[in-house]
C-alpha cells in the first residue's frame, strides 16, 4: 500500500511527529509493533519525563498541553546537585529559577500521560485526515530505491512511501538495517525509578545526588492525591547486579532502605506506585539520514537521563524534520530530497552533539569513585556554585530557552 510518509515507532516522539505533520496534506502511515490498546491506553512505566520551557511550547502548539491535564503537570522550579556521601564533605550546585525569565525552570509530566495525549492529538478528527495504523506487526524488512522506500511487515503486508522515518527507540532495529551505524555506551548501571510519597516538602525542587556508589534524583511531582502527601518520582542508579534486590524487597522493606538511601532528609518515604528499572545505555547515530529515510528522537540521540534532555530532544529532531517536510510540500518538491536530509541531519546534530557529549562527560566523570575523580568533582561543582553566570547558562540549558 502506498502512502506519501511511513514512520515506524507510536511512541511519543513518533506520535508527535505525525501530528506536527496533520494538516500538510501527506498521507501518513504509523507502523508500531505494540497492540492497538497499548498505545491508546498506555501503561505507567515509571519515567517522569522533565520539560523544558521550549518543549511546553512544542507541546502547546501541538496540541498536547490541554489534554495532559493540569493534575498531571508539576512545575519544577529550582534544581539541586550535591556530591558526596552522608557522614563525609559534600559540596551542593543550586539552580534557581530566578537566573531564568520564566517562573519555573520547567515541567514534570508522566511518560504515559505524554504517550496518551499525543496519540489523541495525533488521531483526532480535525486538521486533515489523521494517521493510518498499522499496530501490533513488526517490520520484517525495509530496503529503499531511488524512487521510494519499502517495507515488509510480519504479516506480509507491503508498504511503499517516498519517505521512511524511523522513532523506534534507541535500539532502532531499522536503523541498523538501514545501514546507519552507532555509537552505544553502556555505563553498567541500571536506574530503579517509582513515585513515593515522603513527609518533608520537596519545594517543587529537583535533586541530582551523586552520593558514594549510589546516584539519587528526586523530580518533584503533584501531592499524592490519595493521601496528599507531598510526592515525588524517585531515581535510584546502581551497578546493574546491585538492583534487582531492592526490586525484589517487600514493600515495608523497600521504603525502609529507600528512607535511608536518602539520609531521612525528606523524613519517612512510601511506595506510591510500582516499581521498573531500565539500564543505562548512550546511543549516538553516527549519521540521522540514508536514501529516503531519517532517524528521530531515541533513535537518532539516545541520552544518559542525568541532565533530562532526551525527550526535550527528540521533540527538537521532530520540530526541525516537519518544518523541513512542509516547506518542500508547499513547494511541490520530493519531501526526501537528498538536501533536505542533509539539511536536517546538520541542523538536528548541531543542536544535539555539545549536549549529548557534555551528559555523556558529566555521567562518566560523577559515576567514578576513585579519590581524583571525587575531589574534581566536588571543585568543579563548588566553583559552579560561586560562578552566576555558569549558573545562569544552566538554567538556560535546562530551561531550553538558550
Amino acid at each position: 500500500m502506498d502512502f506519501d510518509l511511513i514512520v515506524i515507532g507510536a511512541g511519543p516522539v513518533g506520535l508527535c511527529l505525525a501530528r506536527a505533520l496533520r494538516g500538510s496534506g501527506l498521507r501518513l502511515c504509523l507502523v508500531e509493533q505494540q497492540p492497538l490498546a497499548a498505545v491508546q491506553n498506555p501503561a505507567f512505566d515509571g519515567r517522569e519525563i522533565a520539560l523544558t520551557q521550549h518543549s511546553a511550547r512544542l507541546l502547546q502548539h501541538l496540541g498536547l498541553w490541554p489534554r495532559l491535564g493540569q493534575a498531571h503537570i508539576a512545575p519544577l522550579q529550582d534544581a539541586l546537585v550535591i556530591d558526596g556521601g552522608t557522614g563525609t564533605p559534600q559540596t551542593r550546585m543550586t539552580i534557581s529559577h530566578r537566573l531564568s525569565p520564566k517562573p519555573e525552570l520547567g515541567f514534570l509530566v508522566a511518560n504515559h500521560h505524554i504517550r496518551r495525549a499525543a496519540f489523541e492529538a495525533a488521531m483526532d478528527a480535525g486538521d486533515g485526515d489523521a494517521p493510518t495504523l498499522r499496530c501490533g506487526q513488526p517490520v520484517a524488512h525495509i530496503h529503499s530505491d531511488a524512487q521510494a522506500a519499502h517495507i515488509r511487515l510480519a504479516n506480509g503486508e507491503q508498504l511503499r512511501a517516498p519517505l521512511v522515518v524511523a522513532a523506534d527507540s534507541r535500539h532502532s532495529s531499522t536503523r541498523r538495517a538501514m545501514g546507519i551505524p552507532a555509537d552505544l555506551h553502556d555505563y553498567g548501571r541500571t536506574m530503579l525509578v517509582c513515585n513515593m510519597t515522603h513527609e518533608q516538602p520537596h519545594h517543587a525542587t529537583a535533586w541530582e545526588w551523586f552520593d558514594h556508589g549510589q546516584t539519587l534524583a528526586l523530580l518533584p511531582m503533584n501531592p499524592c492525591p490519595a493521601s496528599s502527601l507531598p510526592r515525588s518520582s524517585v531515581v535510584l542508579t546502581l551497578p546493574s547486579q546491585q538492583l534487582q534486590p531492592l526490586l525484589d524487597l517487600p514493600e515495608a522493606a523497600f521504603n525502609d532502605e529507600m528512607t535511608r538511601r536518602f539520609s531521612a532528609r525528606l523524613g519517612a518515604m512510601r511506595l506510591a506506585s510500582s516499581r521498573h528499572a531500565y539500564p543505562l545505555v548512550g546511543v549516538w547515530a553516527r549519521r540521522l539520514v540514508a536514501q529516503r529515510f531519517a532517524v528521530v528522537g531515541d533513535a537518532a540521540v539516545g541520552m544518559h537521563p542525568v541532565t533530562a534532555h532526551g525527550f526535550n530532544l527528540g521533540l527538537r529532531s521532530i520540530d526541525t524534520l516537519s518544518r523541513l517536510i512542509r516547506h518542500a510540500r508547499q513547494a511541490g518538491q520530493d519531501i526526501a530530497q537528498p538536501a533536505l536530509l542533509q539539511r536536517y541531519q546538520r541542523e538536528h546534530q548541531a543542536a544535539s552533539r555539545g549536549l549529548y557529549l557534555a551528559t555523556h562527560a558529566v555521567a562518566t566523570l560523577y559515576t567514578r569513585e576513585e579519590t581524583p575523580a571525587r575531589l574534581l568533582r566536588q571543585v568543579l561543582l563548588g566553583m559552579g556554585e560561586r560562578c552566576t553566570p555558569f549558573k545562569r547558562a544552566v538554567a538556560a540549558s535546562l530551561t531550553g530557552l538558550h
